[in-house]
């Protein structure tokens, strides 16, 4: 609305959903008295803002200048049309000059937005039929932490401000001030782990850019990905059998939970794997499973139990669940089931070490079935290369930051290797230096 109590009427051009322009007709009149329906000028428009028939006249010239703009540009394959039509059109348009615009536009390559969380939208949709749906969570969770960041400095970001100071204030801003979502309490920062998964994501965005020739080259060099090696527990054979055996019987609601927890660990398979099973997986005693997040072929033996919980208890169907819901009554389940010891957990926010102090049940999420599956059959000697097959780890770096065992087990396990070897655990001293040593 302007200041007269008119608006002007535009044309909209829709190239596609998220492509479109306006073409402004340069006919203004008060919106009461355009009709909808008819998509014209009303016949009771007061003369004073012109005659009627020959706005409505000017209108479908408008109409009609576009449309011959589109074919013509069409023809000459002009590679933009959103900007020749926003460049060129003129209510008054004089069709002989469409010649040279349209071949001028034909040679001119398309502007790029350089929109910095347009670019992102479209990494994601790039990426979108070629990673899984939790990895498009892990961009869009990177988009949110910037957009939460760019409302923090109160300046938008582009790709010209990604510098080493922009880099410092991002790390602290997520360190310090970030307001975590969907929390009963408001928690302010995060992990030193996730503000380095957010620090790899912006690279790989960045670099992406770069490649597809969006963008020039960035130094990243000073874009330091932070690492912290994550606290998480595992569970014993014993453990898990103790959960398995608990009486649920006046909580029969938590039986699927315990159940699909007691199956994830005896496979090894991320939640997002072990709550989509289907019956056709299922082939003679044998689990075969396409993992969504590394997207290759596992084949797995199914432990008596486990046999028994897919074809008795489920009858091939898992129940549908999901995975907030799964790790608040597993934690209720451990809690029944006994799992209490007080375990302490650490974590750094900036450089200081925040412990955490809670019963072993509250520390088990969907996660938990995985690492129990891994460092149990690491402990009981399955060659680690078997084990890997099915936990998809590519390095044995990798392998042996993930399982968890406490130093009792380490020390357990290294007399075990000692007494298959037929070794002492006494080891000789040279004389001359252990009279040194004393």
């Amino acid at each position: 609305m302007r200041k007269d109590g008119t608006s002007i009427i535009f044309l909209q051009y829709c190239y596609s959903i998220d492509k479109r322009t306006l073409l402004n007709t340069g006919i203004s009149i008060p919106p009461g008295f355009w009709n909808r329906k008819k998509l014209r000028i009303d016949d009771s428009l007061p003369e004073n803002y012109g005659n009627v028939a020959d706005l409505n006249q000017r209108l479908q010239t408008c109409i009609r200048i576009a449309q011959d703009m589109l074919t013509y540009a069409m023809k000459e394959k002009v590679k933009d049309l959103i900007s020749f039509l926003k460049q060129s059109f003129k209510p008054d348009l004089d069709p002989e000059a469409l010649a040279p615009k349209a071949k001028e536009a034909a040679t001119r390559q398309p502007e790029t937005n350089l929109d910095f969380y347009f670019q992102i939208d479209d990494y994601i949709k790039c990426k979108a039929n070629k990673v899984t749906p939790g990895m498009l969570r892990v961009y869009k969770n990177m988009k949110g932490h910037l957009q939460s960041f760019q409302d923090h400095r109160k300046a938008v970001i582009t790709f010209n401000c990604l510098d080493f100071n922009f880099y410092e204030g991002l790390v602290d801003f997520l360190t310090f001030e970030y307001t975590q979502r969907r929390r009963k309490t408001v928690i302010k920062g995060l992990k030193t782990a996730t503000v380095g998964k957010t620090i790899k994501q912006l690279r790989i965005f960045i670099r992406d850019r770069i490649r597809r020739k969006i963008i020039p080259p960035i130094d990243l060099s000073d874009f330091k990905i932070l690492n912290e090696e994550s606290d998480a527990i595992y569970l014993s054979w014993k453990e898990i059998n103790q959960i398995y055996n608990t009486d649920l019987t006046d909580f029969p609601s938590l039986l699927p939970y315990r159940d699909l927890f007691v199956l994830g660990c005896l496979t090894g398979l991320r939640f997002s794997d072990f709550s989509n099973i289907k019956p056709e997986d299922i082939r003679a005693g044998m689990l075969h499973k396409k993992q969504e997040k590394s997207d290759h072929w596992v084949v797995i033996p199914l432990m008596n139990v486990a046999n028994d919980i897919l074809i008795n208890r489920f009858k091939k169907v898992i129940p549908i669940v999901n995975n907030p819901d799964f790790n608040v009554n597993i934690k209720e389940i451990g809690r029944l089931a006994g799992i209490c010891e007080t375990v302490k957990f650490s974590y750094k926010k900036g450089n200081k070490d925040i412990e955490v102090l809670k019963p072993k049940y509250g520390w088990i999420t969907s996660h938990t079935c995985r690492r129990s599956f891994c460092t149990n059959e690491f402990l009981a000697g399955t060659p680690v290369e078997l084990i890997m097959k099915i936990s998809g780890h590519k390095s044995l770096l990798d392998f042996y930051k993930y399982i968890r065992i406490s130093p009792e087990e380490a020390g357990r396990k290294i007399k075990e290797i000692w007494e298959n070897r037929h070794q002492t655990d006494v080891i000789l001293l040279n004389t001359t230096d252990h009279s040194k040593a004393c």
